[in-house]
């Protein structure tokens, strides 16, 4: 069949004009029959950017040499320490998405400090992405005068969103993504703390190294609309990949992840939903005292639900050398980094706020596979640094080239009940055997381990806790005693034992209540290397 195209349509007319017989005026005397005009052909919308097209490119992207280029950077940025950096700010009156983006408000992140891999940031806008140019219009310098205006192409370091989380008419930062795969969010009442990211590599060891987002798409929210979805690209040496986020802010924001990689190299240790947390000294591990701060930690513990729906606590501690403890499972239920101790009195400190730093919990969407949750503690000396790290590891290292795809959600609270919903861990100490006053024969190479539980049932059992067991055991040690007694500040109970591991070694600590047949708590968990 002949399509008749506009041009072809036009170009008949012409030659209609132009015949002898229409120059005379027609057929006279005769009914001139007219066929109706063809239609215009459909106007063809391109389709809409979405997910498979950063699939498509993260195919493409592994499928080639890996590159990595950090540019030079204009004379007035190269040198940037944090607090000139930080002086850059982006005017809040030159933010995006104001029109058509809802109650959703984008700021972008300069160039300079650490962070001097330029970033590609687009809006999708009725389906179409397009790049946020650079311009220094949309910064106030402060401190920093550049001699010129920097390059048009200059790019961003990386983007954050903001939402009126905590008051109707005040736009608060919701969250973030600055510095290779890293991003962290907020829920209500919350401030900043510890940091997620898309993907660890060989974390732990020497070959350790860190992808990065090259490139990142933001849809432009309807208006009204409670959710903000942000699409990225991720490169590195061992893997690319795609990645959807939704963000859905609230009194605890959560954040649907849906990823695919594409491994560039076999016999990788990967880390799916790696958590990067801040732990110095807590009640549990003293080693390093602050002058007025007794505790200071942007987490106090790792919390998991294995895939059998056992719910495990392991309190952090800041080791004298680098240590990494291994969970095997199945099908992981859910793991995350916790700050559960929420008193000001534990921290002291006006101007951090550690007691208000949210926990991040993650829950895997359809099964993962045997695997394990990996915890890797470093040594640190000060607060500055992330010296803890959480992800799942799966047992079978991805093929090359063979895409693996997975789901998470990761969920920002201070203090979810339905995480942990028996009794939970509020306190760990270590004491020797004696600190109580016991009158038994102290055994050599023995350690004292006392453990608050409150909530779930806790409360029902404070007047008689005798109706408690402690049931507690030690891989290559010995438990030589136990006991429970009431807690009223916390209106639950303290549970001690005494443990033995010959000198040098280290045991793996287990303890949980329970009353008769019936488990009362989370069951606590601790590595314990004998002196």
């Amino acid at each position: 069949m002949t399509h008749i195209t506009r041009r072809k349509l036009l170009g008949s007319l012409a030659a209609i004009g132009a015949s002898p017989m229409a120059s005379r005026g027609g057929f006279a005397g005769q009914a001139f029959a007219q066929s109706p005009p063809a239609p215009f052909p459909p106007v063809i919308k391109p389709p809409r950017f979405g997910f498979d097209d950063v699939l498509s490119r993260a195919r493409e992207l592994a499928g080639a040499p890996f590159e990595d280029h950090p540019q030079r950077l204009p004379e007035a940025f190269d040198k940037l320490d944090f607090d000139s950096w930080r002086d850059i700010r982006f005017r809040p009156d030159h933010a995006l998405l104001a029109n058509g983006g809802g109650a959703f408000r984008l700021e972008t992140f300069h160039l300079g400090f650490l962070y001097r891999r330029p970033v590609t940031i687009n809006l999708i806008r009725d389906g179409l992405p397009a790049p946020i140019p650079y311009s220094p219009s949309l910064f106030d310098y402060g401190r920093v005068k550049p001699e010129k205006d920097p390059p048009v192409n200059l790019g961003f370091a990386g983007f954050r969103l903001h939402y009126p989380l905590n008051d109707p008419h005040v736009n608060d930062e919701l969250i973030s993504f600055l510095g290779a795969s890293y991003f962290r969010f907020l829920g209500r009442d919350q401030n900043y703390g510890l940091s997620a990211r898309g993907l660890c590599v060989e974390a732990g060891t020497e070959k350790e190294s860190f992808p990065f987002f090259r490139e990142f798409w933001v849809e432009t929210p309807a208006a009204g609309a409670n959710r903000a979805t942000i699409f990225a690209l991720l490169d590195g040496e061992a893997a690319t990949g795609a990645y959807r986020f939704d963000v859905t802010p609230g009194q605890e924001t959560t954040v649907d992840v849906q990823a695919t990689l594409f491994p560039r190299r076999a016999a990788v240790k990967f880390g799916f939903a790696p958590l990067t947390s801040m732990f110095l000294t807590g009640e549990n591990d003293q080693r390093i005292r602050d002058n007025f701060r007794a505790e200071l930690h942007d987490s106090d513990g790792l919390l998991m639900q294995t895939g059998t729906g056992e719910w495990l606590w392991r309190p952090l501690n800041n080791p004298t050398s680098p240590h990494i403890a291994s969970f095997l499972d199945k099908d992981n239920k859910g793991f995350g980094l916790i700050q559960r101790d929420r008193a000001f009195e534990s921290y002291q400190d006006l101007e951090l706020s550690y007691e208000s730093r949210p926990s991040y919990f993650v829950e895997p969407q359809g099964g993962w596979g045997e695997g394990q949750v990996e915890l890797i503690e470093l040594p640190t000396q000060d607060e500055t640094n992330d010296n803890i790290v959480a992800s799942w590891t799966p047992a079978t290292p991805p093929e090359p080239q063979k895409p693996l795809a997975y789901a998470y959600r990761i969920t920002a609270c201070l203090d979810l009940a339905r995480l942990s919903p028996n009794g939970r861990v509020v306190n760990t100490f270590r004491a020797p055997p004696q600190a109580l006053g016991s009158s038994e024969k102290v055994a050599v190479n023995s350690r004292r381990f006392l453990v608050d539980f409150a909530g779930g049932d806790m409360s029902y059992y404070v007047n008689d806790p005798s109706q408690v067991e402690v049931v507690a055991n030690a891989t290559n040690g010995q438990v030589l005693r136990t006991s429970v007694a009431a807690n009223p500040h916390i209106d639950g109970l303290r549970a001690m034992f005494d443990v033995s591991v010959k000198s040098g070694e280290t045991a793996d600590l287990r303890m949980f209540l329970r009353a008769g047949s019936r488990t009362l708590t989370e069951t606590w968990t601790y590595p314990w290397t004998s002196p």
